[in-house]
């Protein structure tokens, strides 16, 4: 699909990422020929793309149209929201829209790549007004686990969409303050088109609860240690870490930071002001001085990533720390579906030092909780806003079904359940019309390719298949100068005689090709 072929008359919404799927959140609007893109999010590689450390949504549709671009905002600095915008920005040279804190990280992002050194990044504030011709945007602070979290109000000629980004309804949220009802029920009353809303957690009954039950359930936690504690996290959840360190302050332990990315969310946040009613923390060079059953590490890995701090620890790969009998490990997080493999092989190898495992599962102590709305926290959402039009993103098709199976209930007249790369149709006469090319880049460690580039297919079914290399060398007429050298891999066992055989094959068969 083109520009031409989007009816200029009209108000579009297409995600190009985020939808089906966790990470890489990039969504667009387009209305009188423009277009404003809202996040751009990287995702991480799993077993089906060997070589690959991270996978980025794929720009080329919005890229043909980059000179109508008004804007990219950014809701909030987690990575599956922001973590694109260094690799992509030089493709896409618009202004990047963000609160305080994400622009803090997104310049220490952007440092590292000299391509971005360009970039116009403009410090928005909620319940700012901001003109981006044919949009009107007014942000609202929402509750998340990570500061300065904004959902989006977008005015236009053809009806206001609000697009959530990542919230919750946490009633004590230690970092930031509460998602305003008010503020929300207000913007229903003026009516609302649609609602682009986070599907995280709509399957699950019930409401989140609260970060200061974390703080608390992690102190009695801390309590029954006996040696050491590690805790890992994501390195972007800023109240986790507030939380963790106020509970070790009450057990009378030291926080030590293990990670270069803590150590660059935990910089930014104190830059913007947050952080500064916990102690400092002790660094590695001091843990030595420090006792054993008075330490807390927060380490980053919680979803088995194997370069990651804890990872490293479990395999006694991280200089001067080696966990066993008597520590405590503690996995503050959820799994994300579809890492459960590689937690578990953390889980594994810290289990066979000795060391002790806590989880949400294991323990009774509240020790995690999510920084997206349950089932119950949408309800409240669809009701406040009452919304014409629900179209579900951020989450796997189950979680997206379970919030179109909600506004159903709720006798919403169009709900639409988007794949990537599907053109809706907000107004007028809201429908799916049509569907533009998406995919995935993947980065390896020295370029950035289609993520079904051959190179990958080709790896792919060298893990399961094996390969044959096979080295000659020749004189004259082709003549052989010495035996062929076979190298087999994934496919014999030269201590196995029968299978030594296939290798005699295979040289009498280059002798005879020759």
């Amino acid at each position: 699909m083109t520009l031409r072929s989007l009816e200029t008359n009209a108000l579009h919404f297409i995600p190009l990422g985020g939808v089906e799927q966790f990470g890489v959140n990039f969504n667009l609007y387009h209305s009188q020929g423009k277009w404003i893109i809202f996040d751009c999010g990287l995702g991480f590689a799993d077993h089906r793309f060997p070589n690959v450390d991270l996978l980025l949504p794929d720009p080329k549709f919005i890229e043909d149209h980059k000179n109508d671009i008004v804007g990219l905002v950014i809701t909030h600095a987690h990575e599956d929201h922001i973590g694109a915008v260094p690799y992509l920005w030089p493709r896409l040279k618009c202004p990047v829209y963000c609160t305080a804190f994400t622009a803090a990280v997104l310049r220490q992002k952007c440092d590292d790549f000299p391509n971005c050194k360009g970039m116009r990044i403009i410090e928005i504030s909620p319940d700012e007004i901001l003109d981006l011709h044919p949009f009107t945007l007014k942000f609202l602070s929402v509750s998340h686990s990570i500061p300065e979290a904004v959902a989006t109000v977008i005015e236009t000629s053809y009806g206001r969409v609000v697009h959530s980004g990542d919230w919750n309804m946490d009633p004590h949220p230690v970092l930031g303050g509460r998602t305003n009802a008010a503020q929300f029920k207000a913007v229903g009353q003026q009516g609302v088109l649609a609602y682009i809303g986070d599907s995280t957690n709509s399957p699950t009954p019930g409401r989140g609860g609260s970060e200061l039950d974390v703080e608390k359930g992690l102190a009695n936690v801390f309590r029954e240690c006996k040696g050491r504690i590690a805790i890992t996290i994501f390195a972007s959840n800023i109240a986790r870490i507030h939380s963790i360190a106020k509970a070790a302050k009450a057990t009378q332990r030291s926080v030590c930071l293990l990670g270069r990315s803590l150590h660059r969310m935990t910089g930014a946040a104190r830059a913007c002001g947050y952080l500064k009613d916990i102690d400092k923390f002790v660094t590695e060079n001091d843990l030595g001085y420090v006792p054993l059953d008075r330490v807390v590490l927060i380490a980053t890995g919680s979803q088995g990533e194997a370069p990651a701090a804890m990872a490293r620890i479990a395999r006694g790969e991280w200089p001067n720390i080696k966990l066993g009998k008597g520590d405590t490990v503690i996995f503050s997080s959820r799994a994300i579906p579809g890492n459960e493999v590689e937690i578990n092989t953390v889980k594994n190898n810290l289990s066979a030092s000795g060391v002790t495992i806590v989880d949400p599962d294991t323990t009774s102590h509240k020790i995690h909780v999510s920084g997206h709305p349950y089932r119950d926290e949408v309800s409240d959402m669809m009701d406040w806003l009452k919304p014409q039009i629900v179209v579900p993103v951020h989450g796997e098709r189950l979680m997206l079904d379970a919030q179109a199976s909600l506004a159903h209930e709720k006798n919403i007249p169009h709900v639409f359940v988007p794949n990537n790369g599907s053109v809706i149709r907000l107004a007028p006469e809201p429908a799916v019309i049509d569907h533009v090319p998406t995919g995935l880049l993947a980065v390896e460690p020295q370029r950035i390719i289609q993520s079904d580039h051959k190179a990958i297919s080709e790896r792919r079914k060298l893990q399961f298949s094996g390969a044959v290399h096979v080295t000659v060398a020749l004189y004259l007429r082709l003549m052989l100068l010495a035996d062929p050298k076979i190298t087999l891999m994934g496919l014999v066992d030269r201590d196995h005689d029968d299978e030594e055989s296939i290798i005699n094959d295979i040289k009498q068969e280059v002798e005879d090709v020759l």
